[in-house]
This record gives structure tokens, sequence and C-alpha cells, in this order.
């Protein structure tokens, strides 16, 4: 089965204006005699791939310990799409479709698509982008998501990925309290993971 990791590098991945520029620092090394190595991390809770979590905007929303796993795990479908999400892209590619949309390219999420997305049905969205939502109103459009609870998944690099139906794994770490997380996110082939024969032979 072909796993394909849409996840970016997080230390060459450059950080969004004014956050936590990620580092990584020995605590512990071999090479000077230590028993083990050990690094030390430093990064933001939106560093590279990552997740929103209703906190992230929403002042008593959840955490990422607290998000649902359901809505980071399950069938997704992968679109192509580079401006705005408007009627005929609804229309035509995600409605009825699926609950959890990651869109390859430059697409740009506006206050009406927000709540598009939210009247769909559709728990998760993905954009290639640092940050969802048209810069002209990005906190309305992710106040909309996170208040309605739709994961934000961003930072994706979904070069090469063909449109269609995929397995997605993209669970945050379980930290109490915090507003976002990095994720190792990946895709599978959906019919090679729901079909049963493959674990057997495992």
């Amino acid at each position: 089965m072909v796993i394909y990791d849409i996840t970016k590098e997080i230390f060459s991945t450059k950080a969004y204006p004014g956050d936590p520029v990620p580092e990584k620092k020995s605590w512990l090394s071999m090479e000077k005699g230590d028993v083990c190595n050990l690094t030390s991390l430093t990064v933001g809770s939106h560093s590279g791939t990552h997740i929103d979590a209703p906190k992230h905007f929403i002042a008593n929303g959840k955490s990422v310990a607290e998000m649902p796993l359901e809505k980071c795990v399950g069938i997704c479908q992968v679109v192509s799409h580079s401006g705005k999400l408007e009627g005929e892209f609804w229309k035509n590619k995600v409605c009825e479709i699926t609950d959890k949309l990651l869109i390859r390219g430059n697409a740009s999420l506006d206050v009406k698509a927000a709540e598009t997305i939210v009247a769909c049905g559709i728990h998760l969205v993905g954009v290639e982008a640092p940050t969802v939502g048209d810069s002209s109103c990005q906190q309305q459009v992710h106040k909309i998501l996170l208040e309605n609870e739709v994961v934000i998944l961003e930072n994706l690099c979904l070069d090469g990925i063909q449109e269609g139906q995929y397995f997605l794994a993209a669970q945050p770490l379980k930290m109490q309290g915090v507003d976002g997380s990095p994720v190792r996110a990946l895709l599978m082939d959906k019919d090679a993971f729901l079909n049963l024969d493959y674990f057997k032979e495992k």
C-alpha cells in the first residue's frame, strides 16, 4: 500500500509572520560522551503542517487534546482549485461527496466559503497555504469554522497528489489546553486501506 506524506518538514518551513521560529538544540550527545542523543525542541503550536483547534480563535473552545479524532482520520476528498471557492466549485466537486476536504492549489476561502463548508457538513478542511482564509477576512473565516468545530489543517504539501478519495490520517499531539498542534499528515489509497485482505496478509 502506498503512503503519501503530505507534511512539510518543520524546521525548513517558513514560520508565519510573528510566530515562533522552530529550533532544535542538542541536549545530550553521544559525540560529547553522553550515553544517548537527546534533542531540545522549540516550536509554535502552529509550526509547519498543523491543525487549528477551536481554542485558537474561540475563547472557551476545545484544545487539541479535546478534539474528536474521528474528524482527523478517515476518508477524504482531494480537489484542485486556485482562486475563490465560488458556487460551481461546491456544486461540481464537494457537497454530498465528503466530510473531509483537502484543497490542492492556491485556494482563497472567504466568509461565504467558510459558511458553505459548515452548511455542507464538512468536518475538516485542509489547505496548502500557511493559514486558511483570504488575507482580508482571516479572523472571520477562522471563527466561522472553529466555532462550528470544523478542523482546520494548514500548510499541507499536496504536490503530485491526484484528485480523488484517500484515507487521511492527521492526528494532533495530545496537549491539554493548547490551541493547535503540528501533525504528520498522511494519505493512503482508499481502496487498498479498506481491503481487509491486505491486513490479513500481514
